[in-house]
């Protein structure tokens, strides 16, 4: 039996991320949650035919625990987006804020489940919900990992336009890093099979995997960001999570981890000057069993990315730390 929750399910990343859990096979059981509407949209989910039994919880009689009890997965997309007048900062508190309420959740009633958090900022909240896991006693490094998948499926889509490759997902291209803007790093040197990038082409396919979003901000007209796309990032990655947790072998995904926590993770930290980086880990039935060091592989371009990533990452890192030592005011 596999119980997944997703925290923040009424949201525009966590309908149609719940709709794709629930038409999965390796769902059992899918728990919703969310501060409203998430009677609404489990009794719309729970007429679709499909093995998952489905059940919805709002915060009041303590919604969250029962949401998280017995949990194995727990997603988490919650969050707001940033609405005019707001500043990234009004943001990010709010959004901090939100990801270490569920976290202590998590750590409270389901200190087992696997973690996997999309919400924005991840290379900041990723920290956070590690910090608020240790202040708890209960931080395992090899459960808890923020979701890049966005990263790679733009990689993969974007250049499907020079390969020509009928099916996107079979050119595998490693994303590390972090997950905004120059923090996100293309390898498309390490691309299996390899690919050839005309180098006039370069520069606007790797600044369009790193800045992806904007384009969907800008094409929503002020209407959203990128919710659709995201939501089936976050479910292609759970699924991994699932069939490896299940024994399926050779399963390798980039993923923003805790690398000290994380076999093979400590040279890349020691590389990187982060604790906290994405790179393909490779999966198994205890989450996290290996991280894989291709920064030392990149080529003089990508080198230079990785610098700006570097200086960009180690400061989110440090913002998401300090919010829990030291909570802002309100």
């Amino acid at each position: 039996m596999v119980k997944v929750v997703v925290a923040g399910a009424s949201g525009g990343i966590g309908q149609p991320l719940s709709l794709l859990l629930k038409i999965s096979p390796l769902v059992d059981e899918l728990s919703l949650y969310d501060v409203v509407n998430t009677p609404g949209v489990t009794a719309d989910l729970s007429h679709i035919s499909s093995v998952a039994q489905v059940q919805g919880f709002l915060p009041a009689d303590d919604g969250m625990k029962k949401a998280f009890k017995g949990a194995d997965v727990v997603v988490i997309p919650a969050g707001i987006p940033r609405k005019p007048g707001m500043t990234r900062d009004d943001l990010f508190k709010i959004n901090a804020g939100i990801v270490r309420d569920l976290v202590k959740g998590i750590a409270e009633v389901a200190p087992d489940a696997y973690i996997l958090i999309i919400s924005n900022p991840v290379n900041s909240t990723v920290p956070i919900a590690a910090e608020v896991l240790k202040a708890a006693g209960k931080f395992n490094p090899k459960k808890l990992f923020g979701v890049t998948t966005l990263d790679v499926v733009r990689a993969e889509t974007f250049v499907q336009g020079i390969t020509g490759e009928k099916d996107p997902q079979k050119t595998v291209i490693p994303v590390i890093g972090g997950h905004s803007g120059e923090t996100i790093v293309p390898l498309f040197s390490q691309a299996k099979p390899a690919i050839n990038i005309p180098q006039d082409k370069l520069d606007a396919l790797t600044n369009r995997v790193q800045f992806g979003g904007d384009e969907v901000v800008k094409a929503k007209d002020g209407a959203g960001s990128a919710t659709l796309s995201m939501a089936y990032a976050g479910f292609r990655f759970a699924e991994k999570i699932i069939k490896a947790v299940k024994g399926e072998k050779g399963i390798v995904e980039p993923t923003y981890v805790y690398l000290p926590g994380v076999e093979g993770g400590k040279e890349i930290a020691e590389a990187t000057g982060c604790d906290f980086f994405s790179v393909p880990v490779e999966l198994g039935t205890e989450g996290a069993a290996k991280a894989h060091n291709i920064v030392s592989s990149a080529n003089d371009y990508e080198k230079k990315l990785l610098e700006a990533c570097y200086s960009g990452l180690k400061g989110n890192i440090s913002k998401g730390v300090e919010f829990v030592k030291n909570p802002p005011s309100k």
